[in-house]
């Protein structure tokens, strides 16, 4: 057999099966363009030899571990060019490969495909081996995500990655910990038979995430970016880098009628060790019972001189029934997806839960806030009437917890989207005083000094917000507040940057084409900012300036130079 070493690259397409079932015929144009345009050039230009197409991926060699990773870089960094659609996974191995014809075979791909398989959507992941043999070659830096046991593979492989992030392709130093003690609370197993009752260990995590967070002594990573990590193989070290945290909380649901075990165990991430584990048994009627419990036993582990007081102040009002509880959990993704469809499905969930607790405030906050986003995303005919329909729900909750940093969130959200900014102001403030770690309290905040173009300020909340939850879905909701802060200021460059972010991490959030063909007017790109227009008018053709200006709550000086963009695009009064 004829052998050689070099460095095997392997990629695949992220979420392929879908896309064909969606749309064969555009996503078969899509992976041809990007074949033809990005990952062909990139393999030819850095000395690679493309060994076959593998269905939705590629399988190439090279004599230089350097050549294959800057055509990975390259390839990742083109990604959204042709069609954002197209993400990719890479993995890229350093070994012994078998010469067979023009194929090639042996330890070397079969690693490289096992870190393809574990890559994070448009990142990279080269073995300990590519690693070395880079040094400083590089101007680009891999994170060390500790040893992976790989499929079929007998020995353990160091893994590193790039980026650190998921959603972009821009590397980003690993965040320090917290001079505080710093954790994050991962999705919990569901043991149940019934795979339905999935949302219910997600409410468990929801809970108790909720209740540390409150403690002010304490450093904790939102729910959002947690649930990041669920249905995914997680390396405690390596989440311990990725959130610079020092703690993490795992556990497991099950439950059998009314009855229900928890079990749960606390982590220390830097070097695996179990601080603490216990499992909890009880009958649905005390969950909340059961909730505290964990809470003041991970409080105690993490630092003793916590008192159960500190735990008192953490409790939410409880609903009087448990099915209020039950539909609100399974409401809970839905709201925060700022998608119409969903939306839609989490107004269903939290209406039944109304219907049996009409004072149930986490309820009435959420739906306040579903209703806030048909106003502002342009999704209901009646902005003005869904606006104080909003505003009514998300009274009624404060009115029924006025200490709950959820419930001031959303009602200071609310005022700020009917122009009540002062109020706004005093309502995050306010829920950030009480829970440091509030993430979306924070953006919230952000966007507020967005819309009365403060720059500076709304930048500094923006990313507040995304170190306390940096792998949150909602981060594209962050960058278009970043980039509506730079439009603002009149830097239509580094707005358009962000906009273009947003719209890689969710490509189907079409409510943001408002603001980017704008932001492309204003940076005299108007042949881009036509197609952006015409993207805004497929899913919008209703749209009216009127109707935008209803929408949004920018000062007077954004709104009129917007508009007036979007009017030079063909937008009727």
């Amino acid at each position: 057999m004829d052998r050689r070493l070099a460095a095997v690259l392997v990629a695949d397409i992220v979420g392929y099966s879908n896309l064909m079932e969606r749309d064969e015929s555009r996503t078969l144009d899509a992976v041809k363009a990007h074949r033809k345009n990005v990952m062909d050039p990139a393999i030819a230009r850095n000395n690679g030899r493309l060994v076959k197409l593998m269905g939705d991926g590629i399988l190439a060699e090279f004599a230089s571990v350097v050549d294959a990773v800057n055509c990975a870089l390259s390839i990742q960094n083109r990604h959204a060019e042709y069609d954002d659609a197209i993400v990719l996974r890479i993995g890229i191995n350093l070994g012994d490969i078998i010469i067979d014809g023009d194929d090639i075979y042996g330890d070397g791909v079969n690693v490289a495909a096992r870190l393809e398989s574990i890559a994070n959507p448009g990142g990279i992941c080269i073995s300990s081996i590519v690693h070395e043999s880079l040094g400083n070659r590089i101007d680009v830096q891999f994170f060390d995500a500790g040893e992976y046991s790989l499929k079929n593979i007998e020995r353990p492989i160091r893994v590193y990655r790039w980026p650190l992030t998921t959603g972009n392709n821009q590397a980003r130093k690993a965040p320090s910990l917290p001079d505080k003690p710093s954790l994050v609370v991962l999705p919990f197993d569901n043991l149940t038979s019934d795979p339905n009752q999935e949302y219910f260990a997600d409410g468990m995590v929801e809970a108790i995430t909720a209740a540390l967070a409150n403690i002010r002594s304490f450093f904790v990573i939102a729910r959002n970016t947690a649930f990041t990590y669920k249905g995914k193989p997680i390396n405690i070290r390596e989440v311990g880098q990725e959130l610079g945290v020092g703690y993490a909380l795992e556990g497991s649901v099950q439950r059998a009628g009314n009855r229900i075990r928890i079990t749960a165990q606390l982590i220390e991430t830097a070097n695996s060790a179990h601080v603490w584990a216990k499992h909890f048994d009880g009958n649905i009627e005390n969950i909340f019972e059961l909730q505290d419990d964990i809470t003041a036993q991970v409080a105690g582990a993490l630092q003793p001189s916590i008192q159960l007081a500190e735990i008192e102040r953490t409790r939410r009002k409880r609903p009087q029934d448990f099915v209020a509880y039950d539909f609100t959990m399974q409401a809970l993704p839905h709201c925060w997806s700022l998608e119409k469809e969903e939306t839609a499905l989490a107004l269903g969930f939290l209406g039944q839960a109304l219907e049996i607790d009409a004072d149930y405030p986490l309820a009435l906050s959420l739906s306040a806030w579903c209703h806030a986003q048909r106003s502002v995303y342009n999704w209901i005919e009646d902005i003005e009437g869904t606006k104080l329909l909003a505003l009514d729900l998300a009274e009624r909750a404060a009115n029924l917890s006025s200490d709950d940093p959820l419930v001031l969130s959303v009602l200071g959200t609310v005022h700020t989207i009917i122009r009540n900014h002062g109020t706004a102001r005093i309502l995050l403030e306010r829920a950030v005083s009480i829970d440091a770690n509030a993430a979306w309290a924070w953006s919230r905040l952000g966007w507020l000094d967005a819309y009365n173009d403060n720059c500076d300020a709304a930048i500094a909340h923006f990313e507040k917000s995304q170190r306390l939850s940096p792998f949150d879905p909602l981060n594209f909701n962050t960058y278009v507040g970043m980039a509506s802060a730079y439009e603002g200021a009149g830097n239509c460059e580094k707005a358009i940057e962000f906009y273009q972010r947003a719209l890689q991490e969710r490509p189907n959030a079409i409510w943001i084409y408002r603001s980017y063909a704008s932001g492309l007017v204003g940076a005299g790109k108007i042949e881009e900012a036509k197609h952006a227009y015409a993207k805004l008018m497929e899913a919008y053709p209703d749209i009216t300036a009127q109707k935008i200006h209803q929408a949004m709550v920018f000062t007077p000086k954004f709104m009129n130079r917007m508009l007036k963009n979007l009017k030079m695009l063909g937008l009727p009064d």
